[in-house]
């Protein structure tokens, strides 16, 4: 029988990672009856307008400087072995509140004789916890798992199958709980709710050019600014700021009958812009990002692909310094049309 208690959070909480990044964990005292504890809440909407909100008492997700819009969407970490976490262990219950959500479940024997009796002994008859720690009333929770919502069919989900448990304040978890929130986790958490900018190149010509003439592309550096998303477990003091800048612009043509500028066809950020804006009078230049159809797209027109690279980086409470978390992409399609120069001959 699975361990009770297992319930998915809200749209607000995303996945915990297999994969460890350096940096000491710090823990801070709780702050016994804080808000959330043992509720689902979500506030102000959808992911796009929503700057602040939080989950049972777990993660509370700043918003505020993340990108925006609908066009706006994830990046895909660059790390093959790597991918956010689908669960974690973080307070949920004060001793009241688990009474509360236990005993209706016992009473409606739902789970069955001997889970119910089972549980009883541990959370009531003193093995190990004597009628739910009400003696440790405001001085700890009960800690249990949350899973990422769109992850509950995730293999990952089910590594958090250990039954509720008890942390007292300013306490870490037990070693032998891998998936225990700490700074370390909250900043992959707010890694995969990064929203970065749609990826879409401006070009000259802009969507229909020639058979041999360089196409100059350009990035509005207005839209590609750093964006960053924190999160924090407020009930422990501690938080995580997870921050993406862009770092270059790769164009892959849609054809092998095509050159790129630069030949590798990635263009590095130069100051705050990727690329160079077409200006008058630049016609007969190499534009230092673009590229150069020689075949025309006869009736169709090229995919031409435009994938940003984010450098993600986080700081946390207990961290010295900047941490590294994988790469991140994020790219998208545009039409172009490419065609025949035509002369005439006298």
């Amino acid at each position: 029988m699975p361990a009770v208690g297992r319930i998915a959070v809200g749209a607000t909480v995303i996945a915990v990672v297999a994969v460890s990044v350096s940096g000491p964990t710090a823990w801070a005292d709780f702050v016994p009856g804080g808000n959330g504890t043992g509720s689902e809440t979500q506030v102000d909407g959808g992911r796009n307008e929503q700057t602040v909100s939080s989950t049972a008492g777990a993660v509370v997700f700043d918003r505020s400087k993340n990108g925006t819009g609908n066009a706006a969407g994830p990046v895909t970490s660059t790390a093959s072995n790597w991918t956010p976490p689908a669960c974690y262990y973080a307070p949920k219950y004060t001793p009241d509140q688990l009474k509360k959500y236990l005993e209706p479940i016992w009473e409606a024997g739902s789970t069955g004789y001997e889970w119910d009796a089972s549980q009883r002994k541990k959370f009531v008859g003193g093995d190990p916890y004597k009628d739910f720690n009400k003696d440790k009333e405001g001085k700890g929770y009960f800690w249990d798992s949350y899973v990422t919502e769109g992850r509950e069919g995730d293999p990952g989900a089910l590594d958090c199958d250990k039954d509720i448990f008890w942390v007292d304040q300013g306490t870490p978890p037990p070693p032998e709980i891998p998936q225990a929130i700490t700074p370390e986790m909250l900043a992959q958490l707010a890694y995969a709710e990064i929203r970065v900018p749609s990826t879409t190149v401006e070009l000259a010509p802009d969507g229909n050019t020639k058979v041999n003439l360089p196409t100059w592309a350009w990035l509005d550096a207005a839209k590609f600014k750093p964006v960053s998303v924190t999160a924090s477990v407020p009930l422990l003091g501690v938080q995580a700021t997870t921050t993406a800048e862009p770092v270059s612009l790769k164009i892959e043509p849609g054809t092998a009958d095509a050159t790129t500028y630069p030949a590798s066809g990635v263009c590095e950020l130069n100051g705050d812009q990727i690329g160079e804006a077409y200006a008058k009078g630049k016609a007969g230049e190499t534009p230092p990002c673009g590229v150069k159809y020689l075949r025309s797209s006869g009736d169709d027109s090229y995919k031409l692909q435009a994938t940003i690279t984010w450098k993600i980086h986080w700081t946390g409470t207990g961290v010295n310094g900047e941490q590294d978390l994988p790469d991140g992409e994020f790219g998208a399609d545009q039409d172009v049309i490419v065609q025949e120069i035509q002369a005439v001959n006298r």
